[in-house]
């Protein structure tokens, strides 16, 4: 049996950050733990300070396929290029010949949400897009 993978990242402000990769990988929030109607609920039950309550967030993929995404916020900003990356497979398998223009769809979208394009590639008949999130985090789309 495989082994079930977390990706963590690091930031400033996981509400905000959460909430732009569940848009951009079309997840959703991860919903609270059974019995609390909502995360504040919960966390005040846990006797979490209000103002820890952005320290920590979490995505999970509707079709309980992709891996569950964590934020955790930290101290220090992002200082270096990511040494891992997500890249996004945004092209239909059967649709290569179409391969720009879903990924420039795919930038538009998720421009209007956040992210920044770097620069567009092409290299060996692929064609993609390095963007950042409203953190500065690097992603491809494909």
């Amino acid at each position: 049996m495989a082994t079930r993978v977390q990706v963590a990242i690091d930031c400033t402000d996981p509400a905000n950050l959460s909430a732009f990769w569940a848009f951009a990988l079309h997840y959703h929030l991860q919903d609270p733990p059974e019995g609390f109607p909502s995360w504040p609920a919960f966390l005040e039950s846990q006797g979490i300070p209000n103002d820890r309550w952005n320290d920590f967030s979490a995505i999970v993929d509707p079709g309980a396929i992709g891996p569950r995404i964590f934020f955790q916020k930290v101290p220090e900003g992002k200082a270096a290029k990511n040494r891992l990356h997500l890249d996004l497979n945004v092209t239909p398998e059967d649709h290569y010949d179409e391969q720009q223009q879903y990924v420039m769809r795919e930038v538009t979208r998720l421009v209007g949400a956040g992210a920044t394009k770097v620069r567009e590639v092409e290299q060996m008949g692929e064609f993609w897009v390095v963007m950042q999130d409203p953190e500065g985090n690097e992603f491809c789309l494909q």
